[in-house]
């Protein structure tokens, strides 16, 4: 069954989008990320243009994030107001990232923005990932305990100025990192259509030291904003948000999810992040793949100045 995509101007098979939108919210469950970053990539290899998928994506996001943080805020284990310091800095890097998005489509770069950005990041956290894991793997087979830095241990980020004390995550620090963070956050929002959490989530455990408990939380609170932000610019700036599109990522996205969060439970954490890390490192591989190798079928413009 065929459904046209205003937007992206092509039909598509309406099972195929909720089988992706549903596989991916079955990763979504079982790992515990947002799944912008494998759903654009699918989206890209299924033929949606990239800025499309892009923007698109970023639609369902909002929903997803919304979801969860609601979950968390229940639990108490959201820090509005670090969640505030984040979405101040993740407003101004949406509004940076719409306008190299739009900057670059004018000039009909866009597309290889997107797929350099995934084959960048992706390739490096995948790798990060999969190292940490089968490190963790490997201590643990031979009895050995893996030690980790505690919530609140001091660094050289504590020594930054404009110290904020933010009482849910029991901190005293400056909110220039944050901000910083929040920034990188919207910019990536905006190119790659994702919500930010593989980058958030990381930094503001390693880098701010925040406690684990309210870390997931405060991530989906600010995503929510940046990611709505973000859908709203593409949509008005650019014209590249399908909803149709969005929509049937969102029914499928919805459903996996159900599933994957089941699943995710009988895996041990640390088999759960080695299985994430090869399958982010097989979708960077792929993006640099179509990249690299010349494509069967090249444009040319030899029988058209022949025939004048």
């Amino acid at each position: 069954m065929q459904i046209y995509l205003p937007i992206a101007e092509l039909s598509v098979n309406i099972f195929m989008i909720l089988a992706m939108g549903g596989a991916v919210g079955f990763l979504s469950g079982m790992f515990g990320v947002g799944g912008g970053f494998l759903m654009t990539p699918l989206l890209i290899f299924s033929g949606i243009p990239p800025a499309v998928a892009v923007a698109s994506e970023a639609n369902q996001v909002v929903a997803a994030s919304m979801s969860g943080a609601l979950y968390h805020w229940r639990k108490r284990a959201v820090d509005i107001k670090m969640g505030l310091v984040l979405l101040g800095g993740g407003v101004i890097g949406s509004f940076i990232g719409v306008w190299i998005f739009g900057l670059l489509k004018k000039l009909g770069q866009v597309d290889l923005l997107i797929s350099l950005s995934y084959v960048v990041f992706l390739g490096t956290i995948g790798a990060l990932m999969l190292i940490e894991s089968l490190r963790v793997i490997r201590r643990a087979q031979k009895g050995e305990r893996v030690g980790f830095k505690k919530p609140g241990q001091h660094n050289w980020i504590h020594g930054l100025p404009l110290k904020m004390r933010f009482k849910s995550s029991k901190l005293y620090i400056s909110a220039i990192p944050p901000v910083l963070i929040g920034v990188a956050v919207g910019i990536l929002a905006a190119i790659m259509g994702v919500g930010g959490g593989f980058i958030m989530v990381p930094a503001m455990i390693y880098l701010l030291r925040m406690p684990t408990n309210v870390v997931v939380g405060t991530s989906l609170f600010q995503i929510i904003f940046v990611t709505a932000l973000v859908t709203v610019l593409h949509a008005t700036e650019n014209q590249t948000v399908d909803f149709v599109l969005a929509m049937l990522l969102l029914a499928g996205g919805v459903i996996g999810a159900q599933f994957g969060a089941k699943a995710g439970q009988r895996l041990k954490a640390e088999q759960l992040r080695a299985l994430l890390a090869i399958m982010v490192l097989g979708v960077a591989l792929r993006l640099a793949l179509d990249l690299l190798i010349e494509p069967n079928d090249l444009f040319s413009i030899t029988s058209i100045a022949a025939g004048q």
